[in-house]
């Protein structure tokens, strides 16, 4: 499987891509710098047709368990092949939002309803009160040459909607303060912008503060 999702990146977006993707992957294991915006979304009611894409021919996939993931790829809609852990997080309980043009993933998302779910796709250690009702979205992705095309915040309007159907209060998140088009995504579903945080990791050593806005 391994082998296979490595064939198929250098397929689709170069070696290039897989190259400097591999090296951040390291960089980030040995150690970050980094602010972040602490984001937070209330469940109000938002209407679809302000956030659709441009790209019209999507499917869409929610997936709650690695059996659906495996169902969905003996039909062409393998998501695996570009989030190296999706299986760690399916089966600690994350949930994946996948777009695909085709049988092509075009976008991905995720949401955790609990901390070890959380923890998978983002260990930055921000407080999300799980127990009260509240969820944190992340690991979001667009593949490139989907990019510009408005999947990100449309990813993020129907997590919101699924959060909203749950009776979750309010989600989570956090963005980088560099990641400017990110920030653009979010900024139409009018999230509140609740912290500024910097982070500074390490190897294992870690050091998180943040300071309310």
């Amino acid at each position: 499987m391994f082998m296979k999702r490595l064939k198929a990146i250098v397929q689709t977006e170069g070696i290039l891509y897989l190259v400097q993707g591999t090296l951040r992957l390291i960089a980030n294991y040995c150690f970050q710098c980094s602010t972040f915006y602490v984001y937070q979304y209330t469940m109000t009611e938002r209407n679809e047709a302000d956030f659709l894409p441009k790209i019209k021919d999507l499917t869409f996939h929610m997936v709650t368990t690695n059996e659906q993931a495996d169902e969905l790829a003996l039909r062409g809609f393998d998501f695996r092949f570009y989030s190296l852990y999706a299986a760690r997080r399916l089966n600690k309980g994350a949930i994946a939002f996948c777009f695909f043009v085709g049988h092509e993933l075009a976008h991905i998302g995720w949401v955790a309803l609990n901390k070890e779910a959380k923890d998978t796709f983002d260990p930055h250690p921000y407080h999300v009160d799980f127990k009260n009702k509240e969820a944190c979205t992340g690991g979001s992705f667009t593949i490139p040459k989907y990019g510009r095309q408005g999947l990100m915040t449309y990813g993020y309007y129907k997590r919101l909607e699924f959060l909203k159907e749950h009776g979750v209060k309010n989600s989570r998140n956090i963005v980088n303060i560099r990641n400017i088009a990110s920030q653009k995504a979010q900024t139409k579903l009018n999230p509140e912008i609740r912290a500024k945080a910097f982070y500074l990791k390490i190897l294992w050593w870690q050091y998180w503060k943040q300071i309310p806005i």
